[in-house]
């Protein structure tokens, strides 16, 4: 065992689920975002000493058109930055070979401790004391088909599979604080905030857990009933996570910090944002039907007032009693002014079939504890307009039927 001599501070930063959100977008608090931004701040921090890590969630097939015209283009970008990325459910998107082909462009490592094929940790040393890192695939990955996902070409059998994240977990702190004797382990990513608070109080030894998938903001918290800090920075670089730990002998006795907005105050990476506008441009003039207009809104939109006009739509269309949608579906706020379909995919960027399904009412109840409903009065069934999502994927409902109908194009033709 080895002991400092005095205490050191450490200091880590990290971002999730960047979504391949190169741009900066428009929220509730104002611009944030950029991609530029993003890494003239992170750069700046590496400099001066700092670990960087990625949550994962890189790219996201179908929406926003930059993941589909350049998929993992900005991957590379962060080499002599990055020390880390966690394995997301969104890296597969485009197939396991374009994934393979993206992955040799790293200088870093893509982890998953639970998952063949992908290192399980690594253990990186600073000022004097070793900090190790894991990630891990959610328990949710194989309901999302990840592992069909990666399967190689033509051979079924090749599919990824995924472990007890649990087990994982267990057998990898055991191994960084026996083995490796490192002085702080920290989870990365990449699962629900739910499972990261489970695992913290079911697996101890985990100084620090930095919250992905889930695309929540979270501030620096300590998980009740354990030891374990947590902080989320939310999706598509709108923060970035910066703690500092400090160690003595040998152990994590405080962390302090918080959440750094990406905004205009931050130094730019004068050259990425160069880089950008060009791709930008390029991407404008081969799609350009995404980028023209399609309405004005006379006041802004807030992401839960964007799923509640969409649920309006979808009950309206289905002539539902009520209709349902995971919060999920729904991942930002629309500006004031001109509307493409561009800012609407942003804000609903998954291209959901509205279906309905015949519920009762102890059903409906049992799926809102991470859904947005429409307004409902007691009764013993009703039609339920929903996503094919949540109908197949989230909860395996029975007893719905096809419409036809897409939920986002129903709310472009009434906005």
């Amino acid at each position: 065992m080895h002991f400092l001599l005095a205490a050191t501070t450490v200091t880590l930063l990290h971002f999730s689920d960047y979504h391949s959100h190169a741009l900066p977008f428009y929220t509730d608090q104002g611009e944030r975002g950029g991609i530029a931004r993003a890494i003239g701040y992170l750069e700046q921090q590496k400099r001066a000493g700092a670990l960087v890590f990625s949550g994962g969630d890189m790219i996201n097939k179908g929406a926003p058109a930059w993941s589909d015209q350049y998929q993992c283009a900005e991957w590379p970008w962060f080499n002599g930055i990055v020390s880390a990325m966690a394995f997301g459910n969104h890296e597969p998107d485009y197939g396991r070979e374009a994934f393979e082909r993206c992955r040799k462009q790293l200088k870093y490592p893509v982890l998953s401790a639970n998952t063949p094929g992908f290192k399980p940790y690594v253990v990186l040393k600073t000022k004097g004391v070793r900090i190790g890192v894991f990630a891990l695939a959610g328990r949710d990955f194989e309901k999302l088909n990840v592992g069909r996902a990666l399967a190689r070409p033509g051979r079924a059998e090749a599919r990824l599979t995924f472990g007890d994240p649990v087990e994982a977990a267990r057998s990898v702190v055991a191994t960084l604080r026996d083995k490796e004797r490192v002085d702080a382990v920290v989870l990365i990513g990449h699962q629900s905030v739910e499972d990261d608070y489970a695992l913290a109080r079911t697996v101890p030894g985990i100084d620090l857990i930095f919250g992905s998938h889930s695309h929540l903001e979270r501030h620096l918290t300590q998980i009740p009933d354990t030891k374990t800090a947590f902080v989320s920075p939310g999706q598509y670089l709108t923060n970035i996570s910066r703690l500092e730990l400090t160690i003595d002998e040998g152990r994590v006795q405080h962390v302090r910090g918080g959440l750094i907005p990406v905004e205009g105050s931050l130094p730019v990476n004068t050259k990425i944002e160069k880089r950008v506008a060009d791709m930008q441009r390029d991407l404008e003039r081969a799609r350009p039907e995404l980028f023209k207009p399609i309405g004005r809104l006379e006041t802004a939109m807030s992401t839960e007032t964007v799923a509640q006009r969409a649920l309006a739509a979808m009950r309206e269309a289905a002539k539902a009693d009520v209709a349902v949608s995971t919060k999920s579906s729904f991942r930002g706020a629309l500006p004031a002014g001109t509307l493409t379909l561009e800012s609407l995919r942003a804000a609903m960027p998954y291209d959901n079939e509205l279906v309905v399904c015949t519920m009762t009412e102890a059903q409906l109840r049992g799926i809102l504890d991470d859904a947005y409903v429409t307004p409902f009065d007691p009764q013993p069934r009703y039609r339920v307009a929903t996503t094919d999502y949540l109908a197949s994927v989230a909860y395996k409902l029975s007893s719905c039927e096809q419409t036809g109908l897409r939920v986002r194009e129903e709310l472009r033709k009434r906005l």
